[in-house]
């Protein structure tokens, strides 16, 4: 971070809610005459993007795309170097933008936030993670809030992306700037538009994505659809700032409760003695009422296993419970104990004990074809292993290293048919993986259920 930069923390209650669970908005006035557009003040960039992670620099490079003048800022240098040195994880698509991106003068990377200022709106798309507690973890999303804040100036669309509570965009951005004389709908627009980027699958491309975005104004929502219109095919604006942040949870929250329930049918299935792929793609051929879900060991990265927690979290200040969800969220958290406790009855129908066992995993990213290690059931599965005396290593074509949950690292084995595994855990199925070994294997647990069934294939 440059010397001069400036991060400010706002204090918060670490086990309460939100500052404004039920507070109404305040009456921001409506597109008042005093406000400053873009065009009629210089800026030397159309859009600065807070946070150049998974989700930050595809933005930045669709938006770059569209012809913009894009300042893509990050407080790790570390983080800017992958990116300059082209070794950031994107898809094929992105890597060809990027390629361009960084020949393309109009496009510039820094970790200097003060250049805030010089940009003529303000996208932040920071990481919105839970602790170990599954509580929600605001250090990062208020830090970048903060200095969004400070280096405001008039004339600016100031917009978050990171997916939240219900309310933060009028808690971190609109009230703090209004409170520095900044008011929304005079001054400065503010909206929230939740990201929809689905790191490593290339069915939908940025632009056929269609993007919610809702203003703390009439007049914010006007304007923050206007930039993004500019670069996606189809803006549908709402009423306000907090029916988009809450539209994500909806997505996220609609996601988890369904994985749940598919991971129940597969329990429910094994128990009646049948292929639970079976029944869900046999499901599937109803065109009308039913959407496909697909069991597994777990949910990882920053959405699914992290964003129902931000929605159940605000509504503990209310004294309000939501049981679907809960009890979604407990089963997914359960669901890699449930592959240690297989792998435990594996081992021992075949006389061998969890201590002294050669456990290889295969696979250890959140999803397939990315080199996401956040939230993968696969750090709990390999933690746990190696706690209970098991020899655990692992291959992935994607990840070269991960942490085995103990203070030490683990390196992707070369060969990983010739380690002599005692069980093999199928975690997660790349595209490009060689399985056809497994045929040799002494005993492979498929947590993915697509292996063809065989005598030494044992389903989750």
């Amino acid at each position: 971070m440059a010397p001069n930069t400036k991060v400010k923390t706002l204090k918060a209650n670490p086990h309460g809610g939100p500052q404004a669970l039920h507070t109404q908005a305040p009456a921001w006035p409506e597109g008042a005459a005093t406000l400053t557009t873009t065009q009629d003040q210089a800026f030397t960039f159309d859009v600065a993007i807070v946070g150049m992670g998974y989700v930050g620099l595809p933005t930045a490079l669709a938006i770059n795309a569209s012809g913009r003048r894009v300042l893509g800022l990050d407080v790790s240098d570390a983080r800017l170097a992958v990116i300059r040195e082209q070794r950031a994880d994107l898809l094929d698509s992105d890597r060809e933008r990027l390629s361009n991106a960084l020949l393309d003068p109009t496009f510039m990377l820094s970790s200097d936030l003060s250049l805030l200022s010089h940009a003529a709106a303000v996208v932040v798309c920071v990481p919105t993670p839970v602790d170990e507690y599954l509580v929600p973890d605001l250090s990062i999303l208020r830090a970048a809030c903060a200095s969004v804040v400070d280096f405001a100036t008039a004339g600016q669309l100031l917009m978050l992306t990171s997916t939240t509570y219900v309310g933060s965009t009028r808690d971190l951005l609109a009230l703090p700037l209004a409170a520095r004389g900044l008011i929304p709908g005079r001054d400065v627009y503010v909206a929230f538009s939740p990201e929809r980027i689905n790191p490593g699958v290339d069915s939908f491309s940025h632009e056929d994505v269609p993007r919610v975005v809702g203003g703390v104004t009439a007049a914010c929502g006007e304007a923050a659809e206007r930039l993004l219109s500019a670069s996606t095919k189809l803006v549908h604006v709402v009423p306000s700032a907090d029916v988009a942040e809450m539209t994500k949870l909806v997505e996220n929250t609609f996601r988890a409760v369904n994985i749940a329930l598919a991971n129940e049918f597969a329990d429910i299935c094994h128990e009646l003695n049948m292929e639970v792929m079976d029944v869900i793609d046999a499901a599937s051929t109803k065109p009308y009422g039913f959407m496909a879900f697909t069991p597994g060991p777990g949910v990882g990265g920053h959405c699914i296993p992290c964003d129902p927690h931000y929605l159940l979290w605000q509504l503990r200040k209310a004294r309000l419970t939501a049981p679907v969800i809960e009890q979604a969220m407990a089963g997914i958290a359960g669901r890699p104990h449930q592959v240690v406790e297989k792998a435990r009855r594996i081992l021992s129908d075949r006389n061998h004990g969890v201590a002294g066992a050669r456990v290889m995993v295969l696979g250890v990213a959140y999803k397939p074809d990315v080199e996401d290690l956040r939230e993968s059931p696969a750090l709990e599965i390999i933690a746990a292993l190696i706690a209970d005396g098991a020899e655990v290593a692992f291959f992935d074509p994607w990840c070269q290293t991960a942490p085995d949950g103990h203070g030490g690292t683990l390196h992707s084995e070369q060969s990983p048919a010739d380690w002599g595994a005692d069980l093999v855990i199928l975690h997660t199925r790349h595209s490009q993986m060689d399985l056809d070994w497994l045929a040799g294997a002494p005993a492979v647990l498929d947590t993915t259920y697509r292996l063809p069934k065989a005598d030494n294939v044992t389903r989750l």
